[in-house]
């Protein structure tokens, strides 16, 4: 008998459901049929059937992985995408502050300000933000088009393209958080359900509110698969009693004084001072035939450039290094602005541990919003903003986020291994990204390069030192 055929094809969801999908892969393990075969004998009956006893009754949440939504998730505020983006192993492409324009009534109202005396001070302070952000797009433009003049033969509107993420990037400084926006997400059926066990556990009324109503979408595709994605008390109850002990420390150690003070926005809390010789044993590891102790010690009498040479030195713009790279770690407590962080966040391979976003933090100030001659208007909207938050924050802090503008600073704590530095720094230094992120991840470049110089030397970033973008577009 001649050996079987490799055979590869789609089982396409023009076909078959997301959950017969998912059946037909689980049930591969113990059935010699092809795909193809057990896919045509399943019915959507018998597939919910199989999750009930297999993914509900036993556990078996790893089958859920086959089956994939694409949710459309569109006018929701940017508190909102924080909490819909904290999945890291979804997908995700958000409207872009750097790209488009916002419409002057684009904003969320919480729901918990319904029947509040603060309401009407929001609506008005969200309109003079927007106003403001309005307003400053066309002398910023005017500091662009000098800085940048239309090049022979550019048309008007390649000129325009060319030119509009930089204006647009320091007006969208004076955009609040309760700025609407839309993001389409691609998820397994077990990310999902656990998305929306998170949403629906959410301090906030309009997050809650989007967990049950993707819960009602995704129904109508994988009825079976997130059945039961319910609140979680845990997170409800845990989230609750460390916020309060919190700020009892707060208070207590008198912190809640000093956050104005002047602060390191970039500090390496935490490193392996033995990650150099760890990464690259584990790369004599993975091509030997030694054990890891063994390659440990190998690495004591090779020259550390030439094996890190070996590991690194012929990486292309479009490769990415080998995992041994994840054998060591970096925790960095950072200070950034909002428009930095939106950025930031995108990167969920990171352990990322946010604070709440507030105003207590200060804010930037846009080298070309002074440049435009808007300084004084940027700072009346920045500090009225400001006072609001104050107020809305001893309703609820979470509440208050929807008023802070881009420009004001938050905190996030951030641990990750020496691959993830690698994309991250190289992609957030480009020359099209951002300056806020670019100053960022040039800064967390050179920590690196301080701990680990042979393993950090290969990073290919621009000579761009973050002193020079902070001087640049920084006033």
């Amino acid at each position: 008998m001649p050996a079987p055929q490799r055979e590869i094809y789609l089982l396409s969801p023009k076909q078959y459901s997301p959950e017969t999908i998912a059946v037909a892969f689980a049930k591969t393990s113990r059935s010699p049929e092809s795909f193809r075969e057990i896919a045509a004998d399943l019915s959507d009956e018998q597939s919910a059937q199989f999750h009930e006893k297999w993914v509900v009754g036993y556990g078996h949440a790893s089958v859920a992985e086959h089956a994939v939504l694409h949710v459309a998730i569109e006018n929701v505020s940017r508190v909102a995408m924080e909490a819909i983006e904290s999945n890291r192993l979804a997908s995700y492409t958000e409207k872009s502050t750097r790209y488009q324009k916002w419409n002057p009534d684009a904003f969320h109202v919480p729901a918990e300000l319904e029947n509040h005396p603060l309401r009407e001070e929001y609506l008005a302070v969200c309109r003079m933000l927007f106003e403001t952000y309005q307003t400053s797009l066309e002398p910023v433009r005017a500091v662009v088009e000098r800085q940048s003049p239309r090049r022979e033969n550019e048309s008007e509107e390649a000129w325009d393209r060319r030119i509009r993420s930089q204006y647009v990037d320091s007006c969208r400084f004076l955009l609040p958080a309760a700025a609407l926006a839309n993001v389409g997400m691609t998820a397994n059926g077990r990310v999902l359900e656990n998305a929306i066990r998170k949403w629906r556990s959410h301090g906030l009324a309009e997050v809650r509110e989007i967990g049950e109503t993707v819960k009602a979408v995704a129904q109508g595709e994988i009825p079976t698969l997130v059945k039961y994605a319910e609140p979680v008390a845990y997170l409800v109850e845990s989230g609750k009693e460390l916020g309060e002990l919190a700020n009892r420390a707060s208070v207590e150690d008198g912190r809640r004084s000093t956050r104005h003070a002047r602060m390191d926005w970039c500090t390496l809390i935490d490193y392996d001072s033995d990650g150099e010789r760890k990464v690259l044993a584990a790369a004599l590891y993975r091509f030997g035939e030694m054990s890891y102790r063994q390659a440990l010690e190998a690495v004591q009498s090779i020259d550390a450039p030439t094996l890190a040479g070996a590991l690194l030195s012929r990486l292309g713009r479009f490769d990415t290094p080998l995992r041994e790279l994840e054998h060591t770690t970096y925790t960095f407590d950072l200070v950034m602005d909002q428009g930095a962080y939106a950025e930031f966040k995108r990167h969920r391979m990171m352990t990322q541990t946010p604070q709440a976003l507030t105003a207590a933090l200060g804010y930037v100030t846009p080298r070309r919003i002074v440049e435009a001659g808007l300084e004084d208007a940027y700072r009346r909207a920045m500090e009225t903003a400001a006072e609001l938050w104050q107020k809305l924050a001893q309703f609820d802090p979470l509440v208050a986020q929807y008023i802070v503008p881009n420009g004001f600073n938050r905190r996030v704590l951030a641990t990750f291994n020496l691959r993830e530095a690698y994309a991250f720094c190289q992609l957030r230094a480009a020359p099209n990204a951002h300056f806020s992120i670019r100053r960022i991840a040039q800064r967390v470049a050179e920590e690196i390069r301080r701990v680990h110089p042979a393993l950090a030397q290969f990073m290919r970033l621009p000579a761009e030192p973050w002193q020079e973008i902070e001087k640049g577009y920084f006033a």
